[in-house]
């Protein structure tokens, strides 16, 4: 692809005074990573890429943009000499971050100054989609930018939409906000449909998983996360492939946070190459979304804060777990065509309902503590 004409300037178009970032992930994107790169609005104040060791050119063409547009990011971070008595918790803080950087992938970043409004990070290992998100991520919770938004370096996310995403953080003090292409109308038209079949049931199985009941779409990377959220959540462990945006909703949901989706349009077909194999990764998100549902579970209602839902979510479990060897002794005993005992019928039936019921009763003091996250 060849370079467009970039204009140097020192010109802050923000948004309502607050620094937005956007952290591009990148794997063998030459032929795409140009457009992301010149279409990008105004009002970016860093395009933060993630090379993820890419094998093409991807590298050199970001190299060729970096040098030509710059922009001064406020000196808003926090006067780290303060040092009393009550100071030592965020000291702890202050140095963890420091030290954090060491568990995320081995990169190096490049830029031509400090007010380079291109970073590129290479990352120098292939590490996936989820490292290169985190590995931006952590840059941009260590410049304190107030908004960092997530677009894919293949083009696919429409950057006149990228105001919408952001919006919600500036204004509505919102700490995550995710794009939703399944409530457009030509979604049906557009997505393919192995896509969009596989993208409803992960959606259904992240509701139950992250405990945002409300979501949809949830496989979409167009998002948008305020530093406060940032810096509540370990993004050093953050699941590392494509399961990372039902990761990080637990994530964000463990730490109260709140979510807001906006409604976007599907792109595809504008020469994008997908590696996502939907056959392959629906099983391999679901086992994923199964243990964060338990994580959620144990870390959130128990450990952090006790609810009745804790206790209705195990009993059900261990009911409904209990129930099955009695109803495939039963069904044994039916396709045999004998009778089967009515003291296994009746603890089958015993179980099986108790444990449907609690289930329901967990679920719905889920969604009733939940709903206050979602705006």
């Amino acid at each position: 692809m060849q370079i467009g004409f970039i204009k140097k300037t020192n010109t802050n178009k923000m948004l309502n005074s607050k620094t937005i970032a956007v952290v591009v992930p990148a794997y063998n994107e030459e032929t795409q990573i140009g457009m992301v790169i010149e279409t990008m609005p105004d009002f970016v104040d860093r395009i933060i890429i993630v090379n993820d060791c890419s094998t093409d050119s991807t590298a050199d063409i970001v190299r060729k943009y970096q040098g030509k547009i710059f922009r001064t990011l406020p000196d808003n971070k926090r006067d780290e000499s303060e040092n009393n008595i009550y100071s030592r918790a965020e000291e702890i803080i202050r140095k963890q971050n420091k030290i954090e950087l060491s568990y995320f992938a081995k990169s190096e970043v490049l830029h031509e100054n400090i007010n380079d409004k291109i970073i590129l990070i290479n990352l120098l290992k292939n590490s996936g989609v989820g490292s290169t998100i985190a590995r931006g991520y952590k840059w941009a919770k260590d410049n304190n930018i107030f908004c960092t938004a997530v677009m894919a370096g293949d083009g696919q996310m429409d950057p006149h939409e990228l105001e919408l995403i952001c919006n919600p953080i500036i204004n509505e003090n919102i700490d995550y906000v995710k794009g939703n292409r399944l409530t457009h109308k030509s979604a049906k038209i557009l997505i393919p449909k192995t896509r969009f079949r596989g993208n409803s049931i992960l959606s259904i199985l992240t509701k139950i998983a992250s405990g945002y009941w409300h979501v949809s779409d949830s496989q979409t990377g167009y998002t948008a996360i305020s530093n406060a959220a940032l810096n509540s959540i370990d993004l050093y462990k953050i699941y590392h492939s494509y399961g990372v945006p039902n990761d990080i909703l637990v994530k964000l949901n463990i730490a109260f946070c709140t979510i807001k989706e906006v409604n976007i349009k599907p792109v595809y077909d504008i020469g994008e190459n997908s590696k996502m194999k939907i056959r392959k990764l629906i099983p391999r998100i679901s086992w994923l979304l199964l243990k964060l549902f338990f994580k959620r579970l144990w870390v959130k209602y128990l450990y952090k804060s006790f609810h009745p839902l804790f206790i209705l979510y195990n009993i059900a479990i261990l009911m409904l777990l209990i129930a099955i060897p009695y109803g495939i002794k039963i069904l044994i005993i039916i396709l045999k065509g004998a009778d089967a005992n009515p003291l296994t019928v009746l603890a089958f039936t015993f179980l099986f309902i108790s444990g449907f019921q609690s289930l329901l009763f967990a679920m719905w003091m889920d969604m009733q503590d939940n709903e206050r996250l979602y705006k």
